[in-house]
């Protein structure tokens, strides 16, 4: 069954907590700090926790206010109501783009703007993890998943 909006926006969701949060937790120790302008690095490892979680935030509501909804409505002029995998492995990037806007623009941690490797690396390496689990375990763990648009909660 093609994905619904709905399906697509708790997909986001659901992948988002169980994997995001995990691998955020686990990675952010291992980031470059934060850059403060003329500064050099402050904030390495732990001190980044703000910023990777507002980027993780961020990258929830954006999707689920503004992305889920523009791709769906794209999807609806193709003849099957959706786009191959890679395709959504490939929306990181205009994601990624409008998300290190607003994050610059946030300015989390004090003032303080992620550098732009910080970023990257949270960012790919989380989506790329997402989108492993979205394409293959998360049919075996959630049976119905394929068959309900996508929807975790069927109410919703």
């Amino acid at each position: 069954m093609t994905p619904t909006l709905s399906g697509r926006i708790q997909s986001r969701i659901f992948l988002a907590l169980l994997i995001g949060v995990p691998w955020t937790i686990l990675l952010t120790p291992f980031l470059p700090g934060i850059r403060i302008d003329g500064e050099g690095f402050v904030g390495f490892g732990p001190g980044m926790y703000p910023v990777t979680f507002t980027a993780l935030g961020l990258m929830i509501v954006l999707g689920a206010v503004v992305w889920d909804p523009l791709y769906h409505g794209l999807q609806q002029f193709r003849w099957e109501r959706d786009w191959p995998s890679m395709f959504a492995l490939l929306t990181v990037i205009n994601e990624a783009v409008l998300l290190w806007f607003v994050l610059s623009a946030v300015g989390v941690d004090g003032g303080g703007r992620a550098q732009m490797s910080t970023f990257v690396v949270h960012i790919a390496t989380t989506w790329l993890l997402m989108w492993l689990f979205a394409v293959g375990p998360i049919r075996v763990v959630l049976l119905r998943y394929r068959f309900s648009g996508g929807r975790i909660l069927r109410r919703w």
